[in-house]
Formats: structure tokens, sequence, C-alpha cells
């Protein structure tokens, strides 16, 4: 059996924030424009030497962050849909 691989695509971060322990980066598919955004949490440990992200993918926990970040951009004069 052979490995299965797949490109990932590459991301810029928009934002980063903590809240409740946890760390997330908003991140966008494009540099400049409209792109589509993405969510990601932090899921190293403290003692990690590098950070390690995952793609959130929780309803909830996507609507509630999606809404955190909305607000930290708008302060930026950026909107997100």
């Amino acid at each position: 059996t052979g490995v299965q691989t797949c490109a990932l695509p590459i991301l810029y971060v928009l934002e980063e924030t903590k809240l409740n322990g946890e760390s997330y980066l908003l991140a966008s598919d494009t540099k400049d424009g409209d792109g589509e955004c993405y969510l990601l949490r932090d899921t190293s440990k403290p003692e990690d030497a590098e950070a390690a992200y995952e793609f959130v993918d929780d309803d909830g926990e996507l609507e509630y962050m999606s809404k955190v970040f909305a607000e930290l951009m708008s302060d930026l004069g950026v909107d997100i849909e």
C-alpha cells in the first residue's frame, strides 16, 4: 500500500486570539482581497517546540469564534461574512 498525500492550501494569518486558554488563528487563502477564511485551533502542548494547528470543525465553536474574529477584524475596518 502506498502513502496518500494531499496538498495543503497556503494560508495567510489575518488575526490571532486566545480564549479560555485556547489559541486560535483566523487565516485566509488569499493575501489581499476577498478569499475563503478558515479558523484554526492550536492543539500543541506548552512543552512542544512548535505549534500544531487543526481546522475548527465543531459547529458551535466555529460559530462562536467567527463572531469573536468578526469583532476583532471590525476594529481594523475589515468585514467578515
